[in-house]
Parts: structure tokens; C-alpha cells; sequence
């Protein structure tokens, strides 16, 4: 049986990020998803479990997602990918940090635009880019389908899971009992609502979802619950 992936999920920044590092066992390749800030603690989970970056990716651009990214391309050299339809967004970090009364981070030069169907992969592992603007017009979600390899997790959902389930790793488009807010540049209620329905819905119950803040649920707990779901049936 192949070993079990890493996963550790650090709250980073004064927002609360959820950074994600997945890493491969074997290969000791790995993804970092949202390295929004507090770079140091990413790469010491990095270095305690032996892992070279391959991939650091951006669900969006909100500047609490995105104020890591330059620093942590300088130390690994991996490369930094996002949606285009978010260039916009992390060109004018000036502008976010200024609004919310911080510096600007530095930026990276994103070396690869996503898009919607386009598979990541590190070692053995592999998710698909799912497309859900409505938090932000660029944002996505990565699913990774059941199969034979398993996820240690460091924050489990309420009520347990399988090691087969498959695994969301949901950004600012969903989260436990909410859904990503829609009031600044480029947010839109119906976009965001359709992109839950149309993309992350029709997963299967016992998808595990590891929202960008906050804790972990599954795609069954919010169609049952969340009630911000409840009335676009």
C-alpha cells in the first residue's frame, strides 16, 4: 500500500490564512497552497519533513492568500501559479494593502496561468483545477478524487472520515456553515453561488473541504446545513 501523503494546515497572518503543504513521502516533492504570510514557519514544516516545493499555488489574489508568495519563490525557486482572471487583482496589491491600512507585500512573477481542467501534480500525487469565481473572478478550488493513495491531516472534520474520500481545497469559495464574501472588486453573489452548485455540490457527500479560513468540513454537511445554500436550491 503507498505510503500516506503529508498534509499540514498552518493558519498563517493576521487574517488567519489556511496555508496547506501536501507532500509526497517518497518523492518528497510537494504543493503549497496559499502561503499568505509567515514564510518561515511554511518552510520549517518544509524542511522537518524533507520536502522540495514543485508548485506554490494561489486559490486568489486577496492579499491575506497571496503576501508569502514572493518570499517563499525566492528560497525554493518553485514555481507560482494562478488564474488569469486574477492578474489584475495581485498587480494592485498597493491598493488592497493601502485599503485595509498595511504594507504591500512584495510580489512574485506568476509563472503559469491555470485554468479550469488543468491537473497539478507533485510526486504521485495529482489535483484538478476547478474554476469557481465569485469571491474573486480568478478564484479556484483544487480537488484531489478518492483513490489509493491517503492524507494525514492535521484538522479533521466534525464527524470523522475515510482515508478514501476525496479532498477540496475550497479557497475563499466555501467554507463550514458560510460562503466566501462577494462586496469588493470583482466579487459577484449569483457567480459564486452557481460555482458552488455547479462545481463543488455535485462532489460526492463525504468530500472532505478545507476552506482558505477556518475549520474543515464536507460537501454533505453544507448541502445538508449551510445556510447560505439553503435558499438557492
Amino acid at each position: 500500500m503507498a505510503e500516506q501523503m503529508i498534509h499540514e494546515v498552518l493558519p498563517v497572518g493576521w487574517l488567519q490564512c489556511n496555508c496547506s503543504i501536501l507532500g509526497d513521502p517518497e518523492t518528497r516533492e510537494a504543493l503549497v497552497l496559499d502561503p499568505g504570510d509567515e514564510v518561515d514557519r511554511v518552510l520549517d514544516v518544509l524542511a522537518r519533513h524533507s520536502l522540495t516545493v514543485r508548485l506554490i499555488v494561489s486559490t486568489h489574489a486577496h492579499i491575506d492568500h497571496v503576501g508569502g508568495l514572493q518570499k517563499l519563490h525566492a528560497v525554493t525557486g518553485a514555481p507560482v501559479v494562478m488564474h488569469g482572471d486574477d492578474l489584475d487583482l495581485y498587480h494592485h496589491l498597493d491598493m488592497q494593502a493601502a485599503w485595509l491600512g498595511v504594507r504591500p507585500p512584495e510580489t512574485a512573477q506568476v509563472d503559469q496561468v491555470l485554468r479550469e481542467g488543468d491537473t497539478l501534480r507533485w510526486g504521485r500525487f495529482a489535483a484538478n483545477v476547478l474554476h469557481t469565481p465569485g469571491h474573486t473572478p480568478g478564484s479556484v478550488s483544487l480537488y484531489l478524487p478518492p483513490d489509493a493513495e491517503k492524507l494525514i491531516s492535521s484538522s479533521e472534520p466534525r464527524g470523522g472520515s475515510s482515508a478514501e474520500d476525496g479532498k477540496l481545497f475550497a479557497g475563499d469559495t466555501l467554507f463550514a456553515g458560510s460562503i466566501g464574501r462577494t462586496d469588493l472588486w470583482g466579487g459577484s453573489m449569483p457567480k459564486i453561488l452557481r460555482s458552488i452548485h455547479e462545481k463543488l455540490l455535485v462532489l460526492p457527500d463525504r468530500t472532505l473541504v478545507y476552506p482558505g479560513h477556518g475549520t474543515s468540513t464536507t460537501i454533505g454537511q453544507e448541502r445538508a446545513a449551510n445556510p447560505f445554500l439553503q435558499t438557492a436550491q
